[in-house]
C-alpha cells in the first residue's frame, strides 16, 4: 500500500470519549469500570452471570448532546450516535472542522473543490445493526408488525450509521461500510488506501464502530464468550466492549498541502483466511492466516520482522484465540517480541477492535502509552508497530504503522 497519513483521530471508548481521554487511559493502565450488573446500556438484572464474573465495557455516561445538540438525534440509535460523535471529533482533531463547521469552506485556496467534497468516510461493524433488528421483532412477535416505529426501520441496515455520519457532518465523497468481525476495521484501511490511490479522496474517515446490546449480550455470552471468574488468568471469556474509533487517513500531498500535523503513517496491511480442519466448524482461530498476515504486512511495507518495537494485539481474553494469536506473532518476530493487548482495557469491541488498536498504535508511537504489555519489554523508543486482529471464522489481519 501506498503509505498514508494520520492526521486526527476521534474515539468514544472505555476509556473515555475524545483523544486526550483515550490517551489518558492508555497511559494509565486503566481497566474496565463496568462491573456486576451496573451495566447502563440494557436491564442487565436478569442476568446472573453478570454477578459471576461477566464484564462488560461501556463508554459510561455517553451523551451525544453534548457534541451534537439536542436536535435531530432522537430516531438514532447508539451505534449511531457514537459514530457521528467520534467522526465529529476526527474532524475537528485533524483541523478539517471547528466547532462543527469546516474550517474552511474552499480548502487549499487553490481552486480545489470544497472540503466536503473531498472527505469521505470507510468504517466497519460486525454486528451494528442487531439492536435495532432485536427491537423490531420484539415489538412484531409480542405486540404486532402496525406498532413497529418506521422512523427505526432504516437502522437495521448494517451501513445506516455510516449513511447517518456522512450526512451529519456533510461528508460527501465515497461513503463505505466494510463488514469482517473483528478483522473489519484493519480491511476498512486497505479499502481507504485503494480509494485514495484512485482519487474518490483526498482525506478518509477510516475506522469501526459497535454497540452493546441486550441481544449481543446474550448471544456472546451463550457461545462462551463471556467470562466467568475475573479474578482467573488467564481468562477463559473476554471483557465485551463498545465504542467507536475514527482515523483521518489523507494523501501525504494533502496533509502537507494543508500544514496538517502528522500523528504517524500507515504504511503496509496484510490480509488471509485458513478454512477449520472440519467442514462442520465455524468458529475457529487460525494461527496460520494470522502469520500469513503478518508476513504480509511486513512484507508490503519493507519492514524487517527484528525493526517491529511493539505488537498492538487483538488478545481480550478468549483463552483459545489469545494463545493463537501469541503462537502467530512469536512464530511470525520471535517470543521476544514486544505484545501489548489495550482490549484489556477497552473489551472486545469486535468490528471497531482494529480501530481501537491503530489508535493505540499511534499512542505508543508518540511515546504516550507505555501500559498493558503481556510479553517482552517495550524498548525506549518506539518507531514501528503491528496492529494485529484474529477473526473468529479463519480471517486474520495485520497493519504496519510509523511514527511521523
Amino acid at each position: 500500500m501506498t503509505p498514508r497519513a494520520v492526521t486526527g483521530f476521534g474515539v468514544a471508548s472505555a476509556l473515555g470519549v475524545g483523544r486526550a481521554e483515550f490517551v489518558a487511559g492508555l497511559r494509565a493502565g486503566t481497566l474496565p469500570r463496568t462491573m456486576g450488573t451496573d451495566v447502563q446500556t440494557f436491564d442487565a438484572s436478569r442476568y446472573p452471570q453478570l454477578r459471576e464474573g461477566a464484564r462488560i465495557a461501556e463508554v459510561r455516561g455517553f451523551d451525544a448532546t453534548r457534541y451534537l445538540g439536542d436536535k435531530g438525534l432522537r430516531p438514532l440509535d447508539r451505534l449511531t450516535k457514537l459514530l457521528i460523535v467520534s467522526a465529529r471529533l476526527a474532524l475537528e482533531d485533524a483541523g478539517l472542522k471547528a466547532g462543527g463547521t469546516w474550517a474552511d469552506a474552499t480548502g487549499r485556496g487553490d481552486g480545489a473543490r470544497p472540503w466536503p467534497e473531498r472527505v469521505g468516510l470507510v468504517v466497519s461493524n460486525a454486528y451494528g445493526s442487531l439492536e435495532a433488528i432485536h427491537e423490531l421483532h420484539r415489538v412484531a412477535l409480542l405486540e404486532d408488525a402496525r406498532y413497529i416505529n418506521p422512523s427505526r426501520f432504516p437502522l437495521t441496515v448494517s451501513n445506516s450509521a455510516a449513511g447517518y455520519a456522512s450526512i451529519w457532518e456533510d461528508l460527501r465523497a465515497v461513503n463505505v461500510t466494510v463488514s469482517d468481525g473483528n478483522c473489519g476495521a484493519l480491511d476498512a484501511v486497505a479499502c481507504a488506501d485503494v480509494l485514495l490511490g484512485g482519487e474518490r479522496a483526498e482525506a478518509l474517515l477510516v475506522g469501526g464502530v459497535e454497540a452493546m446490546s441486550e441481544g449481543l449480550f446474550v448471544a456472546l455470552d451463550r457461545l462462551g464468550a463471556t467470562g466467568a471468574s475475573p479474578a482467573a488468568e488467564p481468562r477463559a471469556g473476554a471483557v465485551l466492549g463498545e465504542g467507536a474509533a475514527l482515523a483521518v487517513l489523507e494523501t501525504s500531498a494533502a496533509a502537507h498541502a494543508r500544514g496538517a500535523q502528522v500523528l504517524a503513517e500507515v504504511i503496509g496491511y496484510g490480509t488471509s483466511f485458513a478454512a477449520p480442519a472440519r467442514e462442520a466448524s465455524l468458529v475457529h482461530a487460525s494461527p496460520e492466516a494470522l502469520a500469513r498476515a503478518i508476513e504480509a504486512a511486513l512484507s508490503d511495507a519493507g519492514v524487517a520482522a527484528r525493526d517491529v518495537d511493539v505488537v498492538v494485539s487483538g488478545a481480550s481474553g478468549l483463552r483459545a484465540f489469545d494463545s493463537a494469536e501469541l503462537g502467530a506473532i512469536g512464530r511470525t518476530l520471535g517470543d521476544e517480541a514486544c505484545v501489548v493487548a489495550p482490549k484489556r482495557a477497552l473489551g472486545e469491541t469486535l468490528g471497531a477492535g482494529g480501530a481501537m488498536g491503530m489508535l493505540s498504535a499511534i499512542a505508543y508511537l508518540r511515546d504516550e502509552a507505555r501500559s498493558h504489555v503481556v510479553r517482552g519489554t517495550l524498548r525506549a523508543k518506539v518507531r514501528t508497530a503491528l496492529v494485529t486482529s484474529l477473526g473468529y471464522y479463519g480471517n486474520a489481519s495485520a497493519l504496519v504503522m510509523r511514527a511521523a
